[in-house]
């Protein structure tokens, strides 16, 4: 008989995986930019928010407030350094006001992050009302970054075209959230089920978008910079922990 912990183990390494992929996915942008040696119209928002989103999930997955979660460390942990990796890039190339507003942003989540430590080790006892806490806070958070793929759907169905939401990341979402759909379900996480059952439904409803409207997209078109980037930056939320890693 197969270990049902062996068995969790393995679809979160492969959760692991898949969402590394999808913290990558933003690597041809900067590319871009450091070729470019400018931002251009690109924005640094949905990487500030994934690095705030990453750190929530990496401290949930800590023993102290929720046992038993090391594959939501590694993953968040990985998405906290890959993500100040492209903010870092991302203000080398910026002008000073870009500039100051990652400073000011980093800055508020790094105190907000401390708050939340602070709070929950010294307010909160026990390991299930620490992950209630934790995990509430993350929903809130994981919630409020589907906005960046709701923009992305609505423009394809505005223009009807998909030329700015690849297919691969597409199914890497949709992917992404049904391994951890499972992995949380193979020891019941509602935390966890949540946002990657979320994240499970806009993957499909972006794969939906996509056999839709492939025949009428214009692939000659040149990408809008905007467009381009809400999907490159947008669409590779962290899972439940990397929107879809926990």
């Amino acid at each position: 008989m197969v270990n049902d912990e062996l068995v969790r183990t393995i679809v979160g390494v492969i959760g692991n995986v898949i969402s590394f992929g999808l913290f990558a996915s933003p690597i041809p942008t900067f590319i871009k930019i450091c070729k470019d040696k400018s931002v251009n119209e690109f924005k640094p928002d949905p990487y500030l928010a994934t690095v705030i989103n990453c750190m929530l999930w990496t401290f949930y997955g800590m023993p102290f407030v929720h046992p038993d979660s090391l594959l939501v460390i590694t993953i968040n942990a990985t998405g906290v350094l890959m993500e100040m990796i492209y903010v870092s890039i991302f203000f080398i190339y910026s002008p000073w006001p870009k500039q100051k507003k990652i400073i000011l942003t980093i800055l508020g989540e790094l105190v907000f992050m401390a708050l939340v430590v602070i709070i929950v080790l010294h307010f909160v006892n026990g390991t299930k009302a620490r992950s209630m806490v934790v995990g509430t806070i993350c929903l809130v958070f994981n919630v409020v970054m589907y906005a960046a793929p709701l923009t992305v759907m609505r423009i394809v169905i505005k223009t009807k075209s998909v030329k700015y939401m690849p297919f691969f990341l597409s199914l890497a979402n949709f992917c992404n959230g049904i391994i951890w759909v499972i992995y949380a379900l193979l020891k019941f996480d509602l935390y966890v089920l949540i946002p990657n059952a979320l994240g499970t439904l806009s993957g499909l409803v972006q794969l939906i978008l996509f056999a839709t409207y492939y025949g009428t997209t214009k692939w000659d078109e040149e990408p809008k910079p905007l467009e381009f980037e809400l999907d490159q930056g947008g669409t590779h939320l962290p899972p439940a922990g990397t929107l879809n890693a926990a």
